[in-house]
């Protein structure tokens, strides 16, 4: 199984056998390495997926965000993700696991030999389809080391706890393209969103967020639709989380 081939890996990421084998110290939140194992009938062999699980009860609470909401904001963003076709998030679930409700992502090996500070410093083209989805969601906490690029020249992007506010606070490392017209099929893609965000997409994610933040979201998809070009920084808020990477 190609463990990016989200329905599959999602599948298995839900209903899997889920065991915690270390925590991610660097974490603030108790994120923790696990292994989900899917027993297959005889004699398929297991079907085994890294992951990260982040539960609720780790969560460290913050003053701007309401407590005990970052995990589904995770799994919101990963649904944004899969409606913009983009693959930016990992496959990302709510469910029960050893610590209680919590998100559960599938781990990302990095391609080692790339250098994330150059992709960023020099405005690596891949990553303009990530600007494009932090203003979606309005990502307040996009650093260098939450962009993860693979083996084949994909690159994800992970830690999306603090998306959805429905405060302006985008704050990111991925400021190469403020106020630079938005390319065709970038526009054609936010319209497929917003027509998704008053179907599918907006369900889901009113099952996730408070209806402020769904409002807001859409609100946000209109006026990048409106203006026709990236954002620019906010005067009234950093423009660049700290640390940057």
């Amino acid at each position: 199984m190609n463990p990016f081939d989200s329905p599959a890996a999602l599948e298995i990421l839900r209903d899997g056998e889920l065991e915690v084998l270390g925590r991610l110290v660097a974490s603030t939140n108790h994120a923790m390495y696990s292994r989900v194992t899917r027993i297959c009938p005889d004699p398929e062999p297991a079907v085994v997926l890294d992951a990260v699980y982040k539960p609720v009860r780790g969560e460290r609470p913050l003053d701007d965000f309401p407590d005990g909401t970052l995990a589904r904001r995770e799994v919101a963003a990963h649904a944004m993700s899969q409606a913009t076709g983009w693959a930016i998030v990992p496959p990302t679930v709510m469910r029960d696991g050893p610590f209680g409700e919590g998100m559960v992502q599938l781990w990302i090996d990095v391609d080692e030999s790339v250098d994330v500070v150059a992709m960023v410093v020099e405005d690596d083209p891949r990553l303009r389809r990530i600007a494009v989805f932090d203003a979606i969601v309005n990502n307040t906490d996009r650093k260098g080391g939450h962009l993860l690029p693979v083996p084949g020249g994909h690159v994800f992007g992970v830690d999306h706890g603090v998306c959805f506010s429905p405060v302006p606070k985008l704050r990111t490392v991925l400021w190469g393209w403020r106020g630079e017209p938005l390319a065709e099929d970038e526009l054609a893609v936010l319209a497929t969103v917003r027509e998704a965000l008053d179907k599918e997409l907006g369900e889901e994610l009113r099952g996730l967020l408070l209806p402020v933040e769904v409002a807001a979201t859409i609100r946000r998809t209109d006026r990048l639709l409106a203006a026709r070009r990236f954002p620019w920084p906010s005067p009234g808020w950093p423009a660049v989380p700290w640390p940057p990477f």
